[in-house]
């Protein structure tokens, strides 16, 4: 098997458009998904830019606040100065796995080496506060993956997100052979703050640290959901070593479900509160595990199938055609949605207008600030 996934290609944007996705990224109102319909649309970063003040005029809402191309430099300065770079959706260093799923970010800033966002990914995360056996587990169990190798080099890089108990243990053992951390704030926010040292022995011993969110961004409570989406993103399966029954690794485990991922899950005693999340994870049918070779008879033969997306960013493409819109359109699929998400193919059906039509009206609904946008392709009013 090859250590980089068979999908990992794509076109390298040029400065210019970079910058021109960071800004309309950094622009207000803007997350994945509208991002990724408005290139669809209208062919490149740049033209959407220049729609964006149309868009939401013919939706009646108030002018948006656009990223200015001052704002976007400096914040590629900054990056720079770091050692940092951007990566956008579809380049080659974008990982695979990732981009396969329908909220991919656009762009992530990176520090490290970006290679290693091309190879395949298992997730590991658990308690904070784990247990002295968990952290033993965890720390020969991520070993014994590293030393899973084709053509002499590691296959499986590890993901998690820095947070302390399992996640650090996870990544001090994996230094060697590659992690990758995910950060709820900006790449110059380390969280928590005491584990700076280990940020940096990832970044100086081939790993990366990786996010979506602006430099000199702070975390706060929601980003964390927002971080544990890309840890289950970028891997082929999730493994929750200790959790409660409330508990981040639990959400990572339910985001790793929803996007088609394998999760699977140490059982513990039935005594240990930290344990209680895991058992019933299994219950409710994660893959139950006791070592490294389990995971991989599971995931070995997905990782050599290449990940497939439904869309294409590539600015060389011909642009979908923009819809012209009415106000009557717009109440008519504003009234078919109500406040518990829907799939667009239901309102298709419901409403009956067009495919392009609804994706259009949706467009303008998002950018109002009138609806908002969930995974599985599906939007509910606000």
């Amino acid at each position: 098997m090859s250590p980089l996934p068979p999908s990992s290609v794509g076109i390298e944007l040029s400065d210019q458009q970079r910058l021109a996705w960071l800004r309309l990224i950094r622009s207000e109102k803007i997350g994945a998904a509208t991002f990724i319909e408005l290139i669809k649309r209208y062919g490149t970063a740049s033209d959407a830019l220049e729609a964006l003040p149309e868009l939401t005029a013919r939706s009646g809402s108030p002018p948006m606040a656009i990223a200015s191309e001052q704002q976007a430099m400096a914040e590629m300065g900054k990056i720079q100065r770091i050692g940092g770079k951007l990566v956008c959706l579809g380049e080659p260093d974008y990982p695979a796995a990732l981009r396969a799923t329908d909220m991919a970010p656009p762009v992530l800033t990176v520090r490290g080496d970006k290679s290693v966002l091309r190879r395949h990914a298992i997730a590991v995360v658990g308690s904070r506060n784990a247990s002295l056996a968990g952290i033993k587990f965890t720390e020969r169990m991520v070993r014994d993956i590293a030393a899973t190798s084709a053509n002499g080099n590691p296959t499986y890089v590890i993901v998690s997100g820095l947070a302390r108990g399992i996640d650090a243990a996870a990544h001090r053992a994996s230094l060697q052979s590659g992690t990758i951390a995910v950060f709820a704030g900006g790449v110059d926010h380390i969280y928590p703050h005491d584990h700076a040292g280990l940020a940096n022995s990832i970044v100086d011993q081939g790993g990366a640290v990786i996010s979506e969110m602006p430099f000199g961004w702070q975390p706060r409570a929601q980003d964390f959901p927002r971080r544990n989406r890309i840890v289950a993103g970028l891997a082929l399966g999730l493994v929750v070593v200790e959790a409660a029954r409330r508990s981040g690794s639990l959400i990572s485990a339910r985001l790793a479900n929803e996007l088609g991922r394998l999760v699977f899950a140490v059982p513990g005693s039935p005594l240990d509160p930290r344990s209680e999340g895991t058992n019933d994870l299994i219950k409710q049918g994660a893959q139950l595990i006791t070592s490294a070779s389990d995971i991989a008879k599971a995931i070995d033969p997905i990782a050599a199938v290449p990940a497939q997306t439904n869309y294409s960013l590539d600015e060389r493409r011909q642009p979908e055609m923009v819809i012209e819109t009415s106000n009557q359109q717009r109440q008519k699929l504003l009234g078919a949605m109500g406040y518990t998400p829907l799939t667009i193919d239901d309102l298709i059906r419901h409403t009956g207008l067009s495919a392009d039509l609804v994706q259009m009206i949706i467009l303008e609904l998002d950018l109002a600030g009138n609806i908002e946008r969930h995974a599985g392709n599906r939007v509910s009013r606000i």
